[in-house]
């Protein structure tokens, strides 16, 4: 029998709560997660409507991974209307919240309204309260989490989020819901933390062959070089000299691709000289974590878009300042990719002579200082508590204002990287690596050896990508899980073997067909692998879903074209769908083809998205889909 998620729809304003399921066609074609909230966001509210608003609507959900044992399977997801660009917003993150939520009987929690005093929201085995929070107003998110029980799931906003930062971020122990402004809008309907704790396990379909299938993944994991080596290893910091090489680490605020003092602030440089030990989330055979030592506290170290924003993007080589700004940041409550862009942005206008905030490239020493004045809105740091398009909206320079819709990019220069700068300029949620596709992963920072210049094929593999993240994050597992769908035997090989090479420049002439035949995906994709995504069979025998993985790659595209949906309903057009002059116009070096060709890309993805030339999903695409019944 099919189990379907249990959610909770809280009014803040009237107090009311109401406890429903999803129904099962609901579940079936939306699962969870980030396709779930779009599909919920999507009916729930209305168009125009102020994100910060009683009306305005954030959902926290899980997927049917979460609490279930399945490898890296800790990930929840907050979704809600994106305080940077209008759009639809969705923010992933880890943590022990997800599973806390399942265990005390409750797969989403819908918000509405706003509280009349600081409140928090605690949730004991299916019991939900109300709870004021006055007391807790004012903390930081690391003071905060110790005023409840350790076994809690937490999710809390820190002073960024109270002060509506407008990248402000929602933490669960030290992991991050970053991008986007969820801790502005918590703070907004003055949610300080949500909380939860339960004794039910999470139900399961079929937990023998559930348990079959986790054993042989989890081996399969720990033996790829990429989850079982590098990431372990090094972390996602271990992608900074891969991304130096090549010129696709942003240096300068994105004027160059390459840093001659990368070696200082790489991931091996953090392990030999910062690292104190690796750890992992819930149910994670990967353990990227690091931990480093700040204030004489064993902290959580950097990512890489950390490392690449607060180093070479603002030619910084200090880690223990990169490390220090990582750690003010999580207890203050902000994005670090956001935040490492506006001020790089700043310092550019500074040296523009056009608005002076007191930073300056190559001098990194007062960061930490600002970074507490943005998050407390203090004198003109509070403009920089706005973003980047907001700053060169006001002052100008909007070719230096690096972002995607008015979402900052993350650290990868995508003019050595084009089809990455794809990514960027159709993310839904705006400059998002990650929702964006990733390509830099088949370009750049990987052991594919694709053309990072050639434009032909980049639009499929980036429509491929995008909707394979989507599917894994919609399920509940973390991204870095489908990392193995790259083999094994070419990591093995090098990038620089003939091998590697020849599969890089197929990859680019193949992929094509996927324009012909990719609504036919679940017929050609008929059966589960280990090799491809194993996810789908894990969704399988914990939902009692038929799914394959062509079933999961349209669940990813189902999703992928809601979320558009939503955007296209709020103004967001085929013209956003860009990047900024100093990305598309002006080469990165004497190759005048180190650009963003976005002309020659966009009309390809478009018609292999099954889009109108505005960007918006045609009819018979969401016929195709079930989008609409």
């Amino acid at each position: 029998m099919m189990n379907l998620p249990v959610y909770l729809e809280i009014n803040l304003s009237t107090r009311k709560i109401k406890r429903f399921k999803i129904d099962k066609k609901m579940f079936e074609r939306y699962i969870g997660g980030k396709i779930l909230a779009a599909k919920l966001l999507y009916d729930l509210t209305e168009a125009g409507i102020d994100p910060l608003s009683e009306e305005a609507v954030i959902i926290v959900n899980t997927g049917p991974a979460n609490g279930t044992g399945a490898p890296s399977s800790s990930r929840f997801n907050m979704s809600f209307k994106n305080l940077m660009t209008g759009g639809i917003a969705s923010s992933n993150c880890g943590g022990n919240f997800g599973m806390m939520l399942k265990k005390a009987g409750y797969d989403g929690i819908i918000l509405t309204g706003k509280a009349k005093v600081p409140s928090y929201i605690e949730i004991l085995d299916g019991d939900v309260h109300i709870k004021n929070a006055e007391h807790l107003w004012g903390m930081d998110t690391e003071k905060v989490q110790e005023e409840f029980p350790a076994p809690y799931g937490k999710i809390v906003i820190g002073p960024a989020g109270e002060h509506l930062v407008r990248y402000a971020g929602v933490l669960s122990g030290e992991r991050v819901a970053g991008r986007c402004g969820a801790g502005a809008v918590f703070g907004s309907k003055n949610i300080k933390a949500v909380v939860a704790y339960g004794t039910k396990q999470p139900e399961i379909y079929n937990k023998e062959k559930l348990d079959k299938h986790v054993e042989k993944w989890v081996r399969f994991l720990q033996s790829h070089p990429m989850t079982g080596t590098s990431l372990p290893k090094y972390g996602s910091a271990g992608l900074v000299t891969k991304a130096n090489a090549t010129s696709a680490l942003p240096t300068k605020n994105f004027q160059r691709g390459f840093y001659d003092k990368a070696e200082e602030i790489s991931g091996e440089t953090l392990a030999d000289t910062k690292l104190i030990k690796n750890m992992g989330c819930v149910s994670c055979p990967i353990r990227c974590e690091r931990r480093v030592r700040v204030y004489e506290k064993n902290v959580k170290g950097p990512e890489y878009e950390t490392v690449g924003l607060f180093g070479a993007n603002i030619e910084s080589a200090d880690l223990d300042i990169i490390n220090e700004i990582n750690y003010i940041a999580d207890i203050l409550g902000m994005d670090t990719i956001s935040l490492g862009g506006t001020i790089a942005f700043a310092m550019e206008l500074k040296e523009r002579g056009i608005a002076d905030f007191g930073v300056d490239f190559g001098e990194a020493g007062n960061i930490p200082d600002i970074v507490k004045k943005i998050a407390y809105r203090e004198g003109k740091y509070s403009e920089l508590a706005n973003g980047s398009k907001w700053l060169a909206e006001k002052y100008g320079a909007e070719d230096a204002a690096i972002h995607a819709k008015g979402l900052e990019l993350a650290s990868y220069e995508p003019r050595k990287s084009v089809g990455m700068g794809l990514g960027y300029a159709t993310s839904n949620r705006g400059g998002c690596h990650l929702n964006g596709g990733y390509l830099a992963l088949l370009e750049s920072v990987g052991v594919l050896s694709t053309d990072p210049l050639e434009t032909k094929g980049k639009p499929e593999l980036t429509v491929l990508m995008q909707n394979a993240m989507e599917a894994v994050s919609g399920s509940g597992f973390c991204l870095f899980t489908a990392y193995t769908m790259i083999p094994s035997i070419l990591f093995r090989l090098g990038p620089s073997h003939w091998i590697t090479k020849l599969c890089g420049k197929v990859l680019v002439w193949v992929w094509p067909v996927l324009g012909i035949i990719w609504k036919f995906m679940p017929w050609i994709l008929p059966f589960n692998s280990m090799f491809l995504l194993p996810h789908a069979e894990a969704v399988k025998q914990i939902t009692g879903i038929k799914m394959t993985t062509g079933r999961f790659m349209q669940l990813g595209e189902r999703g992928y074209n809601v979320e558009r949906l939503y955007n296209y309903r709020e103004g967001l057009t085929a013209n956003d769908d860009n990047l900024p002059d100093r990305l598309t116009k002006v080469p990165q070096d004497k190759n005048p083809e180190s650009v963003v060709r976005l002309d020659k890309m966009l009309p390809r993805y478009y018609k292999v998205r099954g889009w109108k030339e505005d960007g918006a999903p045609s009819k018979s695409k969401l016929w195709q889909l079930k989008i609409f019944s």
